[in-house]
């Protein structure tokens, strides 16, 4: 079967994972409609292409923190890689240094901090991290992926509670005994209650603030960013709480239902923000034309989550490798298309707002 593009990966996926984990991953919260609108507001967004500009040289390269980056798509934090390939977050890790992109490994892996660093060690990553009520877990992965060279963490601040996902309550979803969240083994062997994906029920800390951010840039001289903000006002707040970087997004319409599509939100963010601190974007990125709408809206790189898994269902390493590859070329085609020979000459007079 030809892969053509990131609809096919989720086709195979579909088919071939069992129904527990496919909907796993496919689940958003409640009615699903941030979940959908994160992929149906590309489709509003047209572009306004400019013609004989001598496109047969471009560059798609970027920076994100000052580092180079062959093209700005990098793969977003998910759980539980090993659920879809059984190397899990290894083959991910490995697919993003081929491709020489950066990854945000989740706490909740599959696989430790140290396992994904040993698999590529020239990988560009970062963390993703929530706070818990016992901070000294929290404490302690940072000083680990500190020590282990990942280049800034990814504060995630959208799940003070995990979001309702219907299909994971009828399934009753839970990881297989085989399977653990690698980064806390040994932590929770007490735990004799119920637990909730993987780790013990009420383990996040609900009453997370910003004054949690001081607490973070006490512990830790890594980049700070906040990963989950959807509005000016909590950009500015960002902004002036010091961190380096905001994730638009709205944990892939997994957490409130209802909430705007993150392409949606991103110019009064990047507006809010002028340049201040960089500005990133997950959520509803299928093609190449995708990632060239989030840049000219001001998006420094765009993130992707389930696409990444499907391509792991796939074939492993090989499978991401080929997902990166596709909207790697087809944003490539895209920018050329638009008269772009590089990621500078792509600005918002490229976006046009359809009247839908």
């Amino acid at each position: 079967m030809a892969m053509v593009c990131l609809n096919d990966f989720e086709e195979y996926a579909k088919m071939h994972l069992n129904k527990s984990t496919w909907d796993y991953y496919a689940a958003g919260a409640d009615e699903c409609c941030t979940r959908d609108d994160n992929l149906l507001a590309y489709k509003r967004i047209r572009l306004r292409p400019r013609i004989l500009r001598d496109v047969s040289v471009s560059d798609t390269r970027s920076t994100i923190l000052g580092s180079d980056i062959a093209f700005p798509v990098g793969i977003a934090p998910t759980a539980f890689h090993c659920l879809a390939w059984h190397e899990g977050e290894v083959a991910t890790a490995r697919a993003a240094e081929s491709l020489n992109t950066c990854y945000i490994s989740s706490t909740y892996s599959t696989c430790s901090v140290e396992e994904i660093t040993a698999a590529a060690p020239n990988g560009y990553r970062w963390f993703q991290l929530y706070v818990y009520r016992d901070r000294k877990l929290s404490e302690q992965l940072i000083h680990r992926v500190e020590a282990l060279g990942y280049k800034a963490l990814v504060l995630t601040v959208d799940v003070p509670y995990t979001g309702k996902r219907r299909d994971d309550i009828r399934n009753q979803f839970k990881l297989p005994p085989h399977l653990k969240v690698k980064n806390f083994e040994g932590v929770f062997q007490e735990n004799v209650g119920p637990d909730e994906y993987g780790v013990p029920t009420n383990t996040l800390d609900p009453s997370i603030s910003w004054k949690d951010v001081y607490w973070l840039q006490s512990l830790t001289r890594l980049p700070i960013i906040i990963k989950g903000i959807l509005t000016k006002e909590d950009a500015e707040l960002a902004v002036e709480h010091g961190v380096q970087g905001i994730i638009v997004s709205n944990h892939g319409g997994r957490q409130l239902d209802g909430g705007p599509a993150t392409i949606d939100c991103l110019s009064e963010i990047v507006d809010t923000v002028q340049g201040r601190i960089e500005v990133y974007m997950d959520g509803g990125i299928r093609t190449g034309s995708d990632v060239l709408k989030a840049i000219a809206l001001g998006a420094k790189c765009v993130f992707i989550g389930r696409p990444v898994v499907w391509g792991l269902a796939y074939k492993g390493e090989e499978g991401v490798r080929e997902v990166l590859q596709i909207l790697a070329d087809e944003f490539r085609l895209s920018m050329a298309l638009s008269g772009c020979r590089n990621i500078a000459e792509i600005n918002r007079n490229l976006i046009q707002f359809s009247k839908l």
